[in-house]
């Protein structure tokens, strides 16, 4: 190799220029000379201080790294009136989790007619909200797909600050507030999925 194609220290194009003119260049501006695309013809060389690029780099790849960073949803499963040794096991999986930075989805799947009973799956809900109200918030209230009920519980970063009084009270309220809603829809939605039971039976 004995021509590059030369790129100043300040972006602009030098032009094709010999390797030690280049070596030179770089020594007067007391700066490093790096081959930035060797598969070129001739080979391109940049004059840049190597070691802030190096830095700016990492700097950029750790910042896209934590963009990219997803947090993960783990899951726990009942069914409505789980006994509460099951139940006592299930809430401790989703402390630790919490406790690890996770966020849990509770999830109470129904059977047969169990779903024109909402209510004790509501119930449920809200004894697990209250028990982990401690070191988390429900971000996703209460929400009937199919025949499961739902609801996502996400690590309280504050948790520790302040009383959770008022973190109990508003889970409370909030699950109260789905009620409802929740038992129109399946009044609504029963006579239908009725007679798909009785055919499955």
């Amino acid at each position: 190799m004995k021509e590059v194609r030369l790129i100043g220290a300040d972006g602009e194009n030098v032009g094709v220029v010999s390797v030690q003119k280049a070596i030179e260049m770089a020594q007067q501006a007391e700066l490093d000379l790096v081959e930035v695309a060797p598969g070129a013809n001739p080979p391109v060389c940049r004059i840049m201080n190597f070691g802030k690029f190096l830095y700016e780099r990492t700097k950029k790849e750790r910042e896209a790294r934590k963009a990219q960073t997803k947090i993960e949803i783990k899951e726990i499963r009942l069914r409505p009136k789980t006994n509460e040794h099951h139940r006592g096991f299930k809430t401790r999986d989703a402390r630790r989790w919490l406790e690890e930075g996770m966020k849990v989805k509770v999830t109470i799947r129904f059977r047969g007619r169990e779903i024109t009973y909402p209510e004790i799956a509501l119930e449920d809900l809200r004894e697990i909200a209250q028990e982990l109200s401690d070191i988390g918030i429900v971000e996703q209230k209460p929400d009937l797909e199919g025949r499961n009920m739902s609801m996502v519980i996400a690590p309280n970063r504050s948790a520790g600050k302040k009383p959770k009084t008022s973190a109990v009270t508003s889970t409370q309220s909030g699950i109260d507030d789905v009620a409802v809603s929740i038992e129109d829809s399946i009044e609504d939605d029963f006579d239908d999925d009725d007679d798909e039971e009785e055919v499955e039976e």
